[in-house]
């Protein structure tokens, strides 16, 4: 008899891909649908009681999920049942619950640094990297090649990519509230904030905004009476730790996105795909492209695919990059201290320290064909050979059947 596993299911990007790599495991994987936007799923009593009632139905081996959700913890802790979440997204707030410390859960987190900090304040923690679904990738692209592709996959293969590509927020939208409050602090807070920004644009490996911010409460009290900035009542987070990764760490990729690409446009053909709506001094900007089926054409179809990571990812490589290298494609991406555990520097992808370096590497990288090419093949076989959401449901598993 299969063992089984129950999937909280939300619109997140990886639920068929982990739900396939558990089954070819040998695992039956049945479905519950969380509407994460319409539910409290920190608080959400009614609903961690739907939760319950699930979870007793059956005798699953454990309850996984995407990202990690407080309501779905205090069920599995009633129920005495393993709960494990990959969570992929940061800042990610609910990751600093107190119901993170129960014992019946198991937090995998794709960014080392987060990792470190739950483990100081008591909260046990693993750390995963981010995957890639190979046979998803390989269906679009194979299809393309042999013209087999529908009339839009067709489309979009002879129509996306470019000299240089980035798939992304720029964040000016989706943060427009929030960043506001920064225009509304005082003249004195403002240029203490604005300095923190400028200085940490400037540091790759190394986040010290909120270590900062800490050293100042009397700087942080005078940014609370004008900023909505608070630590949650059940939480271990501070209200230092939500100003750096929410305010001061988007505004920081906010600028180092739109500068990156305008640099980069000055001299080359530079291509954005993004759910943004500005417009950007020489930057071709096109709408965002589907995940699954378009954003593959898009990084094969591309000579330099940039990644430019959203500062509030303290060492961790973003889904982006997995997808980049795993569809064949040339990443360029700046310096993040776990990229070394995946991937090898200059052989399987390339990461910049500066602005001045990214220039250089763009040139050099635009004029020796063979060798880019060269790079971008060996780091989609090594995806193929470690970085699978099959390799990752392994690693799983293994670490539950050691505990």
């Amino acid at each position: 008899m299969a063992r089984s596993i129950l999937l909280i299911e939300w619109k997140s990007f990886g639920n068929a891909f982990i739900k396939e790599a558990f089954e070819r495991l040998g695992y039956e994987v049945e479905g519950f649908y969380l509407d994460h936007k319409a539910v409290d799923t920190r608080r959400d009593s009614e609903y961690t009681e739907k939760i319950v009632y699930a979870i007793l139905a059956k005798a699953y081996e454990f309850v996984f999920s995407f990202n990690y959700f407080p309501i779905v913890a205090m069920a599995c802790k009633a129920c005495g049942c393993p709960y494990v979440s990959w969570t992929y997204d940061s800042p990610f707030i609910q990751l600093y619950s107190q119901t993170a410390l129960y014992d019946t859960n198991y937090l995998f987190v794709f960014d080392r640094g987060v990792c470190m900090d739950l483990e100081r304040k008591g909260i046990r923690s693993f750390y995963l990297p981010m995957a890639a679904p190979m046979d998803c990738y390989e269906g679009v692209l194979g299809r393309a090649k042999t013209g087999s592709a529908t009339e839009n996959e067709h489309m979009a293969g002879m129509s996306y990519g470019g000299e240089i590509t980035f798939v992304g927020s720029l964040y000016d939208e989706i943060s427009g509230n929030l960043l506001g409050y920064l225009d509304k602090l005082g003249e004195t807070e403002k240029g203490y904030v604005d300095g923190l920004i400028q200085a940490q644009k400037k540091v790759y490996g190394y986040n010290f905004v909120e270590e900062v911010l800490t050293d100042n409460p009397d700087r942080m009290a005078a940014i609370q009476k004008v900023c909505p900035v608070y630590a949650q009542g059940d939480g271990l987070e501070t209200a230092e730790w939500v100003f750096a990764n929410y305010f001061v760490n988007r505004k920081v990729t906010v600028e180092e996105r739109k500068e990156v690409l305008q640099l980069l446009a000055a001299n080359h053909s530079v291509h954005l795909y993004t759910t943004s709506t500005t417009e950007l001094e020489g930057v071709n900007r096109h709408k965002n492209v589907d995940y699954h089926r378009e954003a593959p054409l898009v990084y094969a179809n591309s000579k330099i695919n940039l990644n430019i990571t959203l500062r509030s990812i303290l060492t961790g490589i973003p889904l982006r990059a997995f997808d980049i290298i795993g569809c064949g494609g040339f990443l360029l991406s700046n310096y993040q201290a776990d990229f070394p555990e995946c991937f090898e520097p200059e052989r399987e992808f390339v990461f910049y320290n500066d602005y001045e370096d990214l220039q250089e590497k763009v040139t050099y990288y635009l004029n020796h064909d063979a060798q880019r090419e060269h790079i971008a093949r060996q780091g989609r076989e090594r995806v193929r050979a470690e970085h699978t959401y099959l390799h990752r449901a392994r690693h799983i598993l293994e670490v539950l059947s050691q505990e």
